[in-house]
């Protein structure tokens, strides 16, 4: 069983990647233009190709060499200010570069479609608790780049029968996350506190997120390869942390003295943040296995360990 993986030398796609390698019967390949992902991060029995989705010719040559079984779609543009600065760059990303991939896995008979959208297609919602069927109402083009392919990968299912999977990811944390990412405020909070410099935080620190572990997200990945055809599911972990809480946990967790600098808010973030999980439970049989402490002690570790090297 072949697996490709775009976006597999990345933060969450390399989690995937390690997820998947567990199982000794699944044969890897990954996609990666390198841009925000690390070489290191792929291991040598992973077959890799350095290309960018957009680039159609590249990508058809990869499917037509490799013929996966199974695409989990990972890469993609993630700067929320990026997306608002530059919307047409984001838009090619994530909207065409998620087309190319579709039209090449209806030609090239791939089994099913594995697709990560984002909390961000939901926009600012009256409930904290947001479940699927919440509408949507993006705050930024970024969630409207995401947004976008979903709806594209629901007609490929419906005009050609490609089976597929989409999961809104909440705020995912954990090691290997780039310090300038956006919504990498976790790795962006350990690396000022392990250095004693004082992190921005936007707004009032009030705003809530839903914070999950990547190594859950992988999971719940690896999960979706047999279970959840057809369905969005959220992936998160259920619960809201104000931004000054999680501030206050790496504070501790670190055993740094700095405050953070107030700066005002930005444009295209939401307010709160909650994933309803319960169609992941009862679909995917997936639950956050990680605890925001736990994750965030074994993150903090894994920066330690990167500063010391």
């Amino acid at each position: 069983m072949k697996i490709l993986i775009t976006g597999g030398a990345g933060f969450i796609g390399s989690h995937i990647v390690d997820e998947l390698l567990q199982e000794k019967t699944y044969e890897l390949v990954v996609v990666d233009n390198l841009l925000t992902g690390n070489k290191k991060n792929i291991p040598p029995n992973v077959t890799f190709y350095p290309i960018d989705i957009t680039n159609q010719q590249e990508v058809e040559r990869v499917f037509e060499i490799e013929m996966p079984d199974y695409v989990i779609h990972q890469a993609g543009q993630v700067d929320v200010a990026t997306s608002i600065q530059n919307p047409l760059h984001d838009a090619s990303i994530n909207i065409l570069g998620t087309i190319s991939l579709l039209s090449n896995s209806q030609k090239y008979s791939v089994k099913k479609f594995i697709y990560a959208s984002s909390c961000a297609v939901y926009g600012e919602t009256k409930n904290s608790n947001i479940l699927e069927n919440t509408k949507t109402f993006p705050l930024s083009f970024y969630g409207i780049s995401k947004y976008t392919p979903e709806q594209y990968i629901a007609l490929y299912n419906k005009i050609y029968g490609l089976p597929y999977t989409i999961l809104r990811y909440a705020n995912v944390y954990g090691p290997r996350q780039r310090i300038k990412a956006e919504g990498g405020v976790v790795a962006i909070f350990i690396h000022h506190l392990l250095n004693e410099k004082s992190p921005q935080i936007f707004g009032d620190g009030m705003q809530t997120r839903d914070f999950v572990y990547v190594k859950d997200v992988a999971k719940a990945n690896h999960l979706a390869l047999f279970k959840g055809d057809n369905h969005v599911i959220n992936i998160g972990s259920n619960n809201q942390t104000t931004i000054n809480d999680l501030y206050s946990l790496i504070k501790d967790y670190t055993s740094s003295s700095v405050s953070p600098i107030y700066k005002a808010k930005r444009d295209g973030d939401i307010r709160n943040s909650q994933l309803d999980n319960t169609r992941a439970k009862q679909i995917l049989g997936w639950k956050p296995a990680y605890t925001l402490e736990e994750g965030l002690r074994e993150t903090i570790k894994y920066y330690k360990s990167q500063k010391a090297g």
